[in-house]
């Protein structure tokens, strides 16, 4: 079983596309909505918070968890991966999505190795949409900085877009004073961005309205489906963990908040009914 974890239901916009991309395995997902917006968080509180939803996932009987959130996968992933799991968890593997998403943004195939097998792109400029915690954390710009050195990176934290799509808020003249808010500097600029990418799951729900504000020749990046390209390029690479993962075609939901109003959130991103369970995540002592 495939774990999934956001800190609320804006993941299932990537674990929509897992769907699609790999239907055959078992999924359970996790979204910590009583908690979020992880993003104005503290890094020690991010940390804590992503480390008792990867157990939890662990405990249900995940070998594999993949990091939806940004914000976690910014500022908890390393640490999880290089010091928790080694010394409690040495059979578990935990992914996220800062570095496919950068690969993306720098133009790199699933599993290319740039200046080896596909040269890094050198010129240009784009941007990088995402949490106030994602921004801070600098994990964008240290991946560019090893994938395409010569890229320019604008990073826009937009710390009302979480908040406005949790509350359902998806469109009208507030929500989109708050888009041009942030999106308006950006190509103001003199060397405006050619690809954006949003850099959190939740922004690809008002990717209606964005590409109305955004100009046309800008490409927008949405992370659901070059995640799952690149789960699926790792598993080849990884064989040893893609033959631990059940595959029954099972579909699980959790939450830490009201399951009924998760459950209406979900069949809107996932065009089909779910049913939800409610959660406690309990605080990890090791």
């Amino acid at each position: 079983m495939i774990g999934v974890f956001d800190s609320g239901f804006g993941g299932l916009t990537v674990l929509s596309a897992l769907l699609r991309r790999l239907p055959e395995y078992d999924y359970l997902y996790l979204g910590d909505s009583a908690r979020a917006p992880y993003g104005p968080r503290s890094l020690e509180v991010v940390h804590s918070f992503t480390r008792e939803a990867v157990e939890f996932l662990f405990d249900a009987g995940c070998p594999l968890v993949v990091l939806a959130c940004n914000t976690a996968s910014a500022q908890a992933l390393r640490t999880l991966q290089q010091r928790h799991l080694p010394a409690h968890r040495p059979d578990r593997r935990i992914l996220g999505v800062v570095r496919p998403s950068a690969e993306a943004l720098a133009g790199l195939a699933p599993g290319a190795i740039p200046g080896v097998t596909e040269p890094a792109l050198t010129t240009g400029t784009v941007a990088v949409l995402g949490t106030v915690g994602t921004v801070a954390s600098g994990s964008y710009a240290l991946e560019l900085a090893k994938l395409a050195p010569g890229l320019r990176l604008i990073q826009q934290a937009c710390p009302l877009w979480v908040p406005l799509v949790e509350a359902g808020e998806l469109s009208g003249l507030g929500t989109e004073y708050f888009l041009h808010k942030n999106l308006d500097p950006l190509f103001a600029a003199a060397d405006p961005p050619s690809r954006v990418l949003l850099g959190c799951t939740h922004y690809p729900l008002l990717l209606p309205l964005l590409r109305t504000m955004v100009p046309p020749s800008v490409e927008i990046i949405a992370q659901g489906g070059l995640v799952a390209d690149r789960l699926a390029d790792w598993l080849q690479r990884h064989p040893e963990m893609e033959r631990r993962l059940s595959r029954k075609r099972t579909r699980r939901y959790s939450t830490t908040d009201d399951p009924v109003w998760f459950a209406r959130q979900g069949q809107a991103i996932l065009s089909t009914a779910i049913e939800v369970e409610r959660v406690r995540l309990k605080p990890f002592v090791g």
